[in-house]
């Protein structure tokens, strides 16, 4: 997964409550290998999880994924199944959720939040929280939720009954 730039913010809600902008590009590299590891891993084959706890570190390319626990949800093959073969052999990714403090840096982004989810099917991406920050360089975006839509690089930062707050350094755009 790879978490790219805001390159320009979009409308602003009229109360404030929640703004709109175009990241192009945080997606799923599906492509890169990845590399995880965690103080403990169990598979649960008949649930369809596999849980990482403990330090669980993520990456994948220049992406740099860090939380406490991380639950991935994958289908099982049926073929595979009825072959004898593990589920975990010929399984499909559908979900992944993290909790216990969320940090992901890329090569010019950081975002964190107490929890994430990583729908593989919808392609969204939502990070939640008391306070959920995505920056880069001096340009910071504060919400509760941030919700991603990999397909279309459109992004939607939510206040949960606060406010939204953005700093942006004009030095940054180009």
């Amino acid at each position: 997964m790879t978490l790219v730039a805001p390159l320009a913010l979009g409308p602003v809600a009229a109360h404030a409550q929640e703004t709109n902008s175009r990241l192009d590009g945080l997606s799923l590299s599906g492509d890169d290998p990845i590399q995880i590891e965690s103080d403990k891993l169990q598979v649960q084959d008949a649930d369809g999880t596999a849980v990482f706890t403990g330090n669980v570190q993520v990456v994948q390319g220049k992406t740099l994924m860090k939380s406490g626990k991380m639950v991935v949800h994958y289908s099982k093959d049926d073929k595979a199944q009825s072959d004898g073969g593990s589920a975990t052999e010929t399984s499909q990714i559908e979900r992944i959720d993290v909790s216990d403090k969320v940090y992901i840096k890329s090569e010019s982004q950081e975002a964190s939040a107490d929890r994430g989810t990583f729908n593989m099917k919808t392609e969204v991406v939502e990070l939640t929280g008391d306070r959920v920050v995505l920056s880069e360089g001096k340009n910071v975006f504060v919400g509760c939720k941030l919700t991603v839509f990999m397909k279309t690089g459109e992004a939607k930062l939510e206040s949960c009954g606060k406010r939204v707050r953005i700093q942006l350094d004009p030095k940054s755009r180009k």
